[in-house]
């Protein structure tokens, strides 16, 4: 098979299955009830995913649309995940796109003083097309690398993206994520590749570049389907905000090697060079950039909004609506023990 489609659901009665998506039903795998098990049993059987799914298809299957639509009392998880959350790390990696690399200079450029100089957006976004794909064998120019949180912060297709209320204004970021997991020797193994909206504060990170870090710290989502033994060359798709149930927003996205500064090669060198990343038996979550982002464009989310982003050739698209919590910061406080 060139490649597969796995979804993961759950029931409150039967609790969770894995299902190989096989339009437009699902058909249920036996023994496994997590990818994160499925691709355990594919190591140690050496066995690619895809070959294990097929030898595990049960009789079973499920109508897809129903689930889909949230109308069936099964429902649809985010396709990779760790029973411990804090085994998954969820990352990404920004300036990859000459679209998301325009926007944050010309976010950015306000804070310096006038002048042709660069900003260290661009800068970056420059060494990457100079040095973001190295001959085979060869290690390229570090990328950009932001840490966006441990497993929950991973929302399932089709819930709610929470904007808490000290966020300044958060918005979609349409993207490509890689799933991976860490085999018993410490070897990452790519599993597949999904539809992803990863979630960010722009206007947090607008007040100060340095304020980045904590602008990446919101909720995030992926799936509904993780295509495994697909390529990643040349991907288009569409990223589109509805509301009222009309298109408030709309662009056409690009991602894949041959619309970015690096090679996955490099980008995935960068992430798992460093021991903390490979840790047996961990998820990793990884972004891959933005093509397009609405903000540039001064729309702003507001609730009730749906954010749907939607990749050719990586299954049913993505959507979840946004919800704003009400009141005002509250304190946090820390007591002595």
């Amino acid at each position: 098979m060139d490649h597969i489609r796995l979804v993961q659901l759950q029931h409150r009665i039967i609790g969770r299955r894995v299902a190989l998506v096989d339009e437009p039903r699902l058909r249920l795998l036996e023994e496994v009830t997590t990818v994160h098990g499925l691709a355990l049993q594919a190591i140690e059987l050496e066995r690619s995913i895809a070959e294990r799914s097929e030898t595990l298809c049960s009789g079973e299957s499920l109508e897809y649309d129903e689930i889909y639509s949230g109308t069936a009392e099964w429902r649809l998880l985010a396709p990779i995940d760790h029973r411990d959350p804090a085994h998954c790390l969820v990352s990404g990696t920004g300036l990859t796109h000459l679209g998301s690399a325009q926007s944050r200079h010309e976010m950015h450029e306000k804070a310096q003083a006038e002048g042709d100089e660069l900003t260290d957006s661009m800068r970056i976004y420059m060494a990457g097309v100079e040095g973001g794909r190295p001959s085979a064998g060869k290690v390229g120019v570090q990328p950009e690398w932001f840490y966006k949180g441990q497993g929950t912060v991973v929302i399932a297709p089709g819930e709610t993206l929470r904007v808490p209320p000290f966020s300044l204004g958060c918005g979609e970021e349409a993207e490509v994520a890689a799933a991976y997991l860490i085999g018993p020797g410490g070897q990452p193994v790519r599993l597949g590749f999904c539809n992803a909206n990863e979630f960010s504060d722009h206007d947090l990170e607008a007040r100060n570049y340095l304020y980045l870090a904590p602008s990446k710290l919101c909720d995030c989502s992926i799936g509904p389907e993780l295509v495994i033994g697909g390529g990643f060359d040349n991907l288009e798709g569409r990223v589109t905000i509805q509301r009222n149930d009309r298109v408030h927003w709309s662009s056409e996205i690009l991602s894949g090697e041959e619309n970015m500064s690096h090679s996955l090669a490099n980008l995935e060198h960068h992430l798992f060079k460093f021991h903390q990343h490979r840790t047996p038996g961990d998820v990793h979550i990884h972004f891959l950039g933005a093509d397009q982002l609405s903000c540039r464009g001064g729309v702003r989310t507001a609730p009730g909004d749906v954010i749907e982003v939607a990749w050719e050739g990586l299954g049913r698209p993505l959507r979840n609506p946004v919800s704003f919590e009400h009141g005002s910061e509250r304190l946090v406080q820390v007591e002595p023990l």
